[in-house]
């Protein structure tokens, strides 16, 4: 049976989670700002939630129409066979958004498509009133440029909180971010991976996840297991999958450093939690002072940004501090994430690529320095 599936994801990671999409062996079929729609078959659908490192949520789209009136979003809402997913008892909360659209008000659009939802499974199972005791389905419904799609979310918790960071530090980087900052420097098992501002270690220990294969899902639980279509044998199967592509014979070596010697208690439980321990090498130093070691590296951080941690004062005086520290580096490649505007400036070198993100609300660049500077 095939499925129309949306990944959702932070802004600008599209592209890396469409490579990853790619990768699970599933055909793209749209991409628009924060999201991805693919085709797949119910085990993709666990497969997905477990393997995506970049995702957010998984969906499955039930329907697409244009909706111009309350009566129009009604009457499509209705159409939909709700009865092939939603049990007579189950639950369906309903939440979204709206873009650019005719029918602006959130709160009048949960309304309606709860109403018309209510009429449609009522008729099917011939109740006049539908207990919602039972398994929760989530509905979403996402109207951009009047066009309505309704949705199941299949992940319940966002896909982010893999769960083994259940302590942070006091400006944590959500964990798909930190992947997307860790795939887009390209890991190799000969070239090692440093991020000398660790904080929690959340960067250090996607890199690991990444460099083992091992699929940022598998400690965690998912909304679509409670799904009536969505059988235990369904999920087992694409966890048994996911652990037999686990690099148990790799060498590589991570390195998590910071300033902070009491963080780094937290990274390392953080790593134990994620399985990755053994390939951490975690340790208190100061940024300003990092020595390039006699191997190939790549330093991935983000630095304060003289918002939640340090004051802009401070964090300024840090980047110069980082920019005479790092020019010792080359020819290792680096990569540096900050909201601050003047970053380069501040660094004293142009980077030789930016790419605009979003750290949680925040936009920020991430500014990418790869190619060898000569003396």
């Amino acid at each position: 049976m095939k499925l129309r599936l949306v990944a959702t994801c932070l802004f600008g990671l599209e592209k890396l989670l469409g490579e990853e999409i790619d990768a699970l062996g599933l055909k793209r079929l749209e991409t628009i700002d924060g999201r991805i729609t693919f085709e797949g078959e119910p085990i993709d659908i666990a497969r997905a939630n477990i393997g995506l490192r970049c995702a957010e949520h998984v969906f499955i789209a039930l329907g697409s129409f244009p909706a111009y009136s309350f009566t129009e979003l009604f009457d499509g809402v209705k159409s939909i066979p709700w009865e092939d997913w939603i049990g007579k008892y189950d639950a369906f909360p309903v939440k979204g958004h709206s873009i650019k659209s005719r029918l602006y008000s959130v709160p009048d659009c949960q309304s309606i498509i709860k109403k018309a939802v209510v009429e449609r499974l009522s008729k099917h199972y011939g109740v006049a009133w539908l207990a919602e005791t039972g398994a929760k389905y989530q509905i979403e419904f996402f109207l951009f440029k009047d066009t309505v799609t309704l949705m199941l979310d299949t992940s319940g918790i966002p896909l982010h909180k893999r769960g083994y960071r259940p302590a942070a530090g006091p400006a944590p980087l959500r964990e798909t971010l930190a992947a997307a900052l860790a795939l887009n420097a390209r890991p190799k098992e000969d070239v090692l991976f440093w991020d000398p501002m660790c904080g929690s270690g959340t960067i250090a220990i996607e890199a690991a996840l990444i460099l083992s294969n091992r699929a940022p899902g598998l400690g965690r639980s998912f909304a679509g297991e409670n799904f009536a279509a969505l059988p235990k044998a369904l999920w087992d199967a694409a966890r048994e999958e996911a652990e037999s592509k686990i690099r148990t014979d790799s060498a590589y070596e991570v390195y998590a450093s910071d300033i902070d010697d009491a963080i780094l208690d937290v990274t390392y439980e953080n790593a134990l939690r994620a399985g990755v321990e053994e390939h951490l090498n975690i340790f208190q130093a100061d940024v300003r002072r990092i020595k390039k070691e006699d191997r190939r590296g790549t330093v991935v951080c983000n630095p304060p940004y003289g918002e939640r941690l340090m004051t802009p004062k401070e964090a300024e005086e840090l980047y110069r501090d980082m920019g005479r520290a790092f020019s010792e580096l080359s020819p290792w490649q680096i990569y540096i994430i900050t909201s601050h505007p003047q970053f380069e400036r501040l660094y004293g070198s142009r980077a030789d690529k930016t790419k605009k993100l979003y750290n949680g609300m925040i936009p920020c660049t991430l500014y990418q320095y790869f190619k060898p500077k000569f003396k």
